[in-house]
């Protein structure tokens, strides 16, 4: 297999090479202004290991993929064209009121609580830009008022007066019966013909959002119609530079759903949170494989802190509508939570608590963190961790970026010094401190929320500063198995990597198995089969498009379910796809009370109250070869080996212990499966930095894999 995986971040652009039974990893610092330059120097590092050609590798892989955060960052930062949107009339206030919850969505529970201070995040689409349009269906697809094309007419050409760069068109039931949506479409291009100039592009908020709610289909639209533009240049221009490069297949683009596709199947909205997905499902695999059990996948990079759960089995979590920013959308998206709190995190002075404050601002990686010399001004985690004595000024990133001790202790002393009375060691640990101590937070909620214990997990740290700060953050816990994965500074561009080709199609729709009025198990077999079979051809169609023969095309089925009408539904991932007699029906019903009664206890169905579905979802998608991880868990301790004389010493400081320690260092290509070394230590590589804490040992295994276990009697701390 040779296959490249790039996984654009914030801060760094991270490469990951498979070339034969050769595994490179690589990083780069992401180049905003043109990605293609990021990508070009992180591939341009894989080759100097391979000592080939940049082009001759791109001609020899079987694929190239992309995961990335640009477009959250576009979201993020309101960067985005003009939009206008038609909805059908009497609807117009729909997106603007946004259920009166609006004011709440993103925000954490402190924020949602804060009712006196509440504001709505700046419309992305202004109310004046809203447009009625005669026309209505009702909830089975009938149509009760025809569409009035002069009006439609009228309407656009207003908006396009107005400035609209991009159309959004949202009707009432358009997901039951798309037909005046796909109306409107060809009459904007009979408006403004897309060969001219000032051809518009328009979204039709049924191929977003196949699921039925207003506002979040709604919504859905509006955020891919932002996207469009900014996404579609900044991968086109990817794509382009790979076709100077001599790259000829299609380019691939990672899916928040967990999959991936060619450009030309890929909505912007899909796009969303794509990288740290990656790492998700580099970690499922992972799991799997290693039979590591429950996981909590926590990702630290330059920008950001992401976390993600898989439970024993390789089960992920879904979100079915997630908030992206401030905005609840309907995309079903691999869950995880995204914390402002990253190596490139900004630290400041809390005025109210009179202590440290670690993010959400980040530097990013223009200017980037004091210590780069880049002309950064602020303090931030890299800094703090530099002057504790962590990093190694001359090879850190594989001395592509010489750091500055000077720059970074006069940006901690000019901001944090004099109002804390403290000296920069005290003032560089207290950032230490603060940044564990959120992501130790954010990771234990995350957990307790969905009922789970972290003594039962195993910890995955990874990304360019997981393995550096993961025991900070696992002794604020019950933690006490920690594993950076084989490739962890680039675990994410890894999971691009194993990604396979897929689409989620679904429909919305009220269908009841039992009519507990009646007693009646649901029998128009034809109808259910029909919508299964309508969604399977969208996505072999889909796959078609991109050249997969129908032999290699897989399904899966998932029916989200509830009894009665509670507000609570249980997706159901059922085997059958055909409904055929009573049987299968009440094989349906078995699946979904065995997941309602692990989901919420053994008991709890309650049939009595009917059972219905109410979506509709198939999974399309086509396996591909993946990375194989070896056995990598560590060997039991009489087994261990005693590591090499350390390569050198540095002085560090540790939180909680007054006085400094000598630290010894190793370099970790040195160290051999097996070895085990007792904290502290550091375990340096040239794109990661193992930082092992006192009370803590350091345990290598196969495959570059490294474990992090918590000692039996604690350190005395001073």
């Amino acid at each position: 297999m040779k296959r490249v995986s790039v996984d654009i971040g914030g801060t760094f652009t991270d490469c990951f090479v498979v070339w034969g039974d050769q595994y490179i990893e690589t990083k780069a610092l992401t180049t905003h202004h043109n990605l293609a330059m990021g990508f070009n120097e992180a591939l341009g590092k894989a080759c100097q290991v391979l000592n080939v050609e940049l082009e001759h590798v791109l001609t020899e892989v079987d694929s190239v993929r992309y995961a990335t955060t640009l477009g959250t960052n576009a979201l993020i930062e309101h960067k985005g064209p003009k939009i206008g949107m038609l909805v059908t009339a009497g609807y117009e206030a729909t997106v603007p009121l946004s259920r009166a919850r609006g004011y709440g969505e993103g925000l954490d529970d402190l924020g949602k609580q804060d009712l006196p201070n509440a504001q709505r995040p700046d419309p992305l689409v202004e109310p004046h830009m809203i447009r009625g349009i005669r026309e209505r269906l009702d909830f089975q697809g009938k149509v009760v008022m025809p569409l009035d094309e002069e009006d439609v007419r009228r309407q656009l050409r207003e908006l396009v007066d107005r400035g609209a760069q991009i159309i959004v068109v949202a009707l009432v039931n358009s997901v039951v019966n798309p037909a005046n949506e796909q109306r409107i479409e060809e009459i904007l291009l009979e408006e403004y013909p897309s060969h001219l100039l000032g051809a518009i592009p328009v979204i039709l908020s049924h191929q977003v959002a196949g699921r039925k709610g207003e506002y979040v289909r709604s919504t859905s639209a509006i955020v891919d119609g932002y996207l469009h533009s900014t996404m579609y240049h900044a991968l086109s221009q990817l794509e382009q530079n790979l076709r100077a490069h001599t790259y000829e297949k299609p380019m691939l683009v990672i899916h928040n759903s967990g999959g991936m596709a060619q450009l030309n199947s890929t909505d912007a909205l899909q796009t969303i949170h794509s990288g740290p997905v990656s790492g998700i499902g580099a970690s499922e695999h992972l799991a799997l494989q290693a039979e590591l059990g429950n996981v909590v996948a926590t990702d630290m990079g330059g920008t950001s802190y992401d976390i993600g759960i898989v439970v024993e089995g390789g089960v992920k979590h879904y979100d079915f509508n997630p908030v992206i920013d401030r905005w609840l959308v309907s995309v079903p998206m691999v869950h995880l939570v995204t914390l402002g709190a990253g190596g490139g995190s900004v630290a400041s002075y809390d005025r109210m608590y009179k202590t440290v404050q670690c993010g959400p601002e980040s530097a990013g990686s223009d200017p980037g963190p004091a210590c780069y010399d880049r002309g950064g001004m602020k303090p931030t985690v890299t800094d703090a961790d530099l002057l504790l004595g962590y990093l190694d000024p001359e090879n850190y990133a594989g001395g592509s970026i010489p750091l500055n001790p000077r720059r970074a202790k006069a940006a901690v002393e000019d901001a944090l010094c004099d109002e804390l009375d403290c000296e920069v060691i005290e003032a560089a640990k207290l950032i230490r401190e603060k940044v564990d101590g959120n992501m130790a937070n954010g990771l234990f909620t995350e957990l307790r929320a969905r009922g789970y214990n972290p003594e039962d997990f195993t910890m995955l740290a990874y990304g360019g500063n997981g393995p550096l700060h993961c025991c900070g953050i696992a002794q604020n816990l019950s933690i006490d198995k920690i594993l950076a994965p084989p490739l962890s500074s680039v675990f994410s561009a890894v999971g691009a990597g194993n990604m396979h080709q897929l689409h989620i199609h679904e429909q919305s729709l009220y269908m009841v198995l039992y009519d507990s009025n009646t007693r009646a198990l649901f029998d128009d077999y034809a109808r259910f089969n029909a919508i299964v079979a309508e969604l399977k051809e969208r996505g072999r169609q889909d796959l078609r498009r991109q050249g997969v023969p129908d032999d290699q095309i897989l399904f899966d089925l998932e029916l989200d379910m509830r009894y009665g009408n509670q507000l609570v539904q249980t997706t159901a991932v059922v085997p059958i796809h055909e409904l055929n007699s009573p049987a299968d029906v009440l094989q349906v019903i078995t699946q979904f009370s065995e997941d309602y009664g692990k989901r919420f206890g053994e008991g709890s169905q309650a049939p009595e109250a009917g059972i219905r579905i109410n979506t509709i979802r198939v999974s399309s998608y086509v396996r591909h070869e993946t990375v194989q991880f070896q056995d990598i868990k560590p060997i039991a301790k009489p087994e261990r080996k005693a590591p090499p004389a350390p390569s050198g010493h540095r002085t560090c400081h540790f939180v909680g212990f007054d006085q400094a320690f000598e630290t010894p260092i190793w370099a970790r290509k040195e160290l051999d499966p097996g070895v085990e070394i007792e904290g502290p230590a550091i375990v340096a590589s040239e794109v990661t930095t193992f930082l092992v804490n006192p009370g803590w040992t350091f345990v290598t295994a196969k495959q570059g894999a490294s474990w992090f276990l918590r000692n039996e009697t604690p350190v005395t701390r001073h």
